[in-house]
């Protein structure tokens, strides 16, 4: 009986990767073309970096999501974890069906909903639309997701530590901060992260709740997409996959290394 991959195996592994990952090799390549054309190669060149260098409503975009992505993501991870320690430790207390009903419902809640929502009570509040409306936004929309990563770390967390924490003289909040918090430290950085991310990405709810002031990224590509693709679209994108290929590395070398 023959045993391993079989050709149709690799075939399919070798479709299914290049279906993924053949656009973006495509799109970095022509990130690295002199031409204005996007579908005549015209040579190699460098000239979109430095053109991108001079767009100042493109930068100014990167500046405003990374931002927004920090301030969002550090609030998301406060509250998710709050959540998390209610819900993990809370036991049955009254309304907490609700509660857990609220933190869940972005998951499964679509995002023109979300935005729409978050749009009318950005207006009944009478609350001009700019920087701190998406950054509230992202944070209320991705507060669910760090919420799930640190409540699967808290429901394994072995709580006799904490206990012990508390014989010795410990108060409750402090035996969380010095002993509970160091060892969900990992859940809540990769939560932080995760939130971190998906704010970078958000398109649909920053249209719903942005202003003339605070144009994102995603925004801002999409904007200048429909007006037609500049090779600036592959520099910018072809940066961003340079940055989270090297975090991926650097997370998978620092990992071969611990377990070294």
């Amino acid at each position: 009986m023959r045993r391993g991959p079989t050709a149709f195996n690799w075939t399919a592994v070798a479709l299914g990767l290049a279906f993924l990952y053949a656009p973006i090799a495509v799109l970095v390549l022509y990130s690295f073309n002199a031409s204005r054309l996007i579908t005549v190669w015209g040579g190699f060149s460098t000239r979109w970096y430095a053109a991108l260098l001079q767009d100042r409503q493109m930068l100014e975009a990167v500046w405003v999501s990374v931002r927004v992505g920090l301030i969002s993501a550090t609030l998301a991870t406060v509250v998710g974890t709050l959540a998390a320690v209610a819900l993990v430790r809370g036991g049955r207390f009254r309304g907490r069906t609700p509660f857990a009903g609220m933190i869940y419902a972005p998951l499964v809640m679509p995002e023109v909903i979300l935005g729409l929502s978050l749009l009318l009570l950005f207006v009944s509040l009478g609350l001009p639309r700019g920087f701190w409306t998406v950054t509230l936004s992202h944070a209320t929309v991705t507060l669910c997701y760090a919420t799930v990563v640190i409540q699967a770390r808290l429901a394994s967390f072995d709580t006799r530590l904490e206990e012990a924490a508390r014989d010795l003289g410990r108060t409750p909040l402090q035996a969380f901060l010095a002993v509970t918090l160091p060892n969900i430290a990992p859940a809540v950085a990769a939560a932080w992260m995760l939130v971190f991310t998906l704010s970078l990405d958000d398109l649909v709810i920053a249209s719903f709740t942005s202003g003339p002031a605070a144009t994102t990224l995603p925004m801002r590509l999409y904007s200048q997409v429909r007006l037609g693709v500049n090779p600036q679209v592959n520099a910018i994108s072809t940066i961003l996959i340079g940055l989270v290929a090297t975090g991926v590395i650097a997370a998978w070398l620092l990992q071969n290394r611990r377990r070294a």
